[in-house]
């Protein structure tokens, strides 16, 4: 006879400054496996298992991300599982809610939208209690074409040159719903810039290191080393070019994950 299984979407939070990401690796501190740990301390030896939402690279943090946990027995109060889970969670991993789902809900492969943030400044040296969360770009920048360039990734476009190490075998034709850099006025503190930005982008899906490689080549915009033309011509689908500077980790938020 077959246990019965049991199904849990949790939504959480982390800072992932020192972390190696989110999937689980040998010899390594990733979020996954601190998330694994806590649960087999506080299940005391049940099974159970948990799948995320999507990876995150190392040193990226959310704001809002999800997974999936399996278990073989009831979780019967959630409201009390969940004080339990974040008492016994390192302080840079938050859990956010808890609710049951249903054998059908697979939290990889239901429509979802996310929403990235890239937080940064130019033209100065920040505290350096920004590090975690905010790039500092040294050199001066033109963010007001930064801005334009940013409107140019909106929309239906061949993002193969935005894909580390693309083969010939991926989809990359994508939609992205909002690609926009705005006044920082999300992510505060006395310790940060008088003027900071944020580059936010929503999609359905994206690819290894997209969002970093896109910033990268606003960084360039702003830098003076590309145009905006260049940036358009990269997005056609005949384009061969392969975008070749990967903006730093530490500045990119996955903002939340939203299901359809």
């Amino acid at each position: 006879m077959l246990q019965k299984r049991f199904f849990y979407l949790i939504k959480i939070q982390y800072l992932g400054y020192r972390f190696h990401g989110w999937q689980k690796q040998p010899k390594l501190k990733t979020v996954q496996f601190m998330i694994d740990r806590t649960l087999k301390f506080i299940f005391e030896g049940k099974s159970f298992k948990t799948l995320g939402a999507g990876r995150t690279d190392a040193m990226v943090s959310a704001n809002e991300t999800a997974l999936e946990l399996f278990t073989y027995h009831d979780i019967e109060d959630l409201e009390a599982f969940l004080d339990l889970f974040n008492f016994n969670l390192p302080q840079d991993i938050r859990a956010l809610a808890i609710n049951e789902v249903d054998e059908n809900f697979n939290v990889i492969q239901n429509p979802k939208v996310k929403e990235y943030h890239y937080v940064f400044s130019e033209g100065q040296k920040n505290h350096p209690f920004c590090a975690p969360i905010l790039t500092t770009i040294l050199e001066p920048l033109n963010v007001d074409l930064m801005k334009q360039g940013a409107l140019l990734f909106k929309g239906e476009h061949n993002f193969k040159g935005y894909c580390f190490r693309a083969t010939d075998k991926g989809q990359y034709l994508r939609t992205i719903l909002d690609s926009e850099i705005i006044d920082n006025d999300i992510y505060v503190a006395n310790f940060f810039p008088a003027k900071s930005y944020v580059f936010k982008v929503r999609g359905k899906g994206f690819m290894r290191n997209q969002i970093r490689l896109m910033f990268g080549e606003l960084i360039k915009l702003g830098r003076g080393d590309v145009n905006l033309q260049q940036i358009e011509n990269s997005l056609k689908p005949e384009s061969t070019d392969v975008m070749d500077y990967i903006a730093p980790a530490s500045g990119l938020i996955l903002h939340s994950v939203d299901f359809e």
